[in-house]
């Protein structure tokens, strides 16, 4: 190694770019274990429209941090990364490479860099009223208020993330101190690694991308989404919970219930995944350490792995 630090690898990147396709020969070539990076696939019964690897496709390599959390429970931040960094002990236990993969920015670089989450505190009573000026008034109404108090989160935000748009104001309430700032001082300028990291992201033209998106989602649906949000509804998960602001299933939810068509929803849902790929690539390009793997002129994934096996084997040796 070329340090004592353990090493550790991370793979992200937006939506539907083929990070999954890659973590695999990757894990097979330096013996790692994956820990899922995703916010969403703890969920257990969120499969589909989460993008869950079966369990029969992930020849072999084992996988950490899915189908832990009933979809009813809430998971933030700061839960990942403490689970994450026990799954990571866990690996080095067993003498293999702990390796990150996923798309949700916050979760991987929280525990890439160890960031200092503090407390915040809760108000229900809060939370409850604003939902309510959601309901009343609509999300850009709720939106706008974060836009007042800490324009830097409301521009990471969509106004239909209504949750984390009010678990924002919340902070901003209980603190006295917005969300971004006390983020900013997590990242910090510049925060050393508690690891010998790897850092990776794949890349690609956005109109190849939003392709991929568009035929990912027409591929969910062809093998069961909305079935799958039906049968969520069923148990009794409400559409307002967290686990059903996830993309595919607030969209399938709203349909379900009435609120909108399903072309409309279909539509919804495919403009919305691509919004979150922006989304996603602006908080990625944030990120210290990066190196960006370019799958543009790749046929196919496996095409990058001479490249992507010669840059962490470089790192690693």
């Amino acid at each position: 190694m070329t340090n004592n630090k353990p090493p550790l690898i991370a793979l992200v990147g937006p939506t539907a770019v083929g990070k999954t396709a890659a973590s695999l020969a990757i894990a097979k070539t330096f013996d790692c274990e994956i820990i899922s990076g995703d916010s969403m696939q703890v969920y257990k019964g969120m499969d589909i429209g989460t993008a869950k690897l079966p369990l029969a496709e992930r020849e072999g390599v084992p996988h950490h941090l899915i189908d832990i959390k009933d979809p009813a429970e809430p998971f933030s931040a700061a839960n990942f990364q403490a689970a994450c960094g026990e799954a990571i002990r866990d690996i080095q236990g067993r003498g293999r490479i702990p390796f990150i993969v996923g798309g949700t920015g916050l979760y991987v670089e929280s525990v890439c860099y160890g960031f200092g989450f503090q407390p915040s505190g809760s108000d229900p009573a809060f939370r409850a009223s604003m939902q309510a000026v959601a309901d009343t008034d609509g999300a850009e109404a709720l939106h706008a208020k974060l836009s007042a108090v800490d324009p830097a989160t409301a521009a990471r935000l969509h106004p239909n993330d209504v949750r984390r748009v009010i678990r924002a104001l919340e902070i901003q309430r209980t603190t006295g101190r917005p969300a971004s700032e006390q983020l900013g001082e997590a990242r910090g300028d510049r925060k050393e690694s508690p690891y010998n990291l790897v850092l990776l992201g794949l890349h690609m033209e956005r109109a190849k991308l939003y392709a991929r998106i568009d035929q990912r989602v027409d591929d969910m649906l062809a093998h069961g989404l909305e079935e799958e949000v039906r049968g969520l509804l069923a148990e009794g998960l409400s559409s307002s919970s967290v686990a059903m602001q996830a993309l595919g299933y607030k969209e399938m939810a709203a349909y379900l219930e009435g609120r909108i068509a399903y072309e409309d929803a279909v539509t919804m849902l495919k403009r919305d995944t691509r919004r979150f790929a922006k989304r996603q690539l602006s908080w990625f390009r944030h990120m210290q350490d990066l190196v960006w793997i370019d799958a543009d002129g790749a046929a196919k994934i496996s095409d990058l792995y001479p490249m992507i096996y010669a840059i962490i084997a470089g790192k690693l040796k």
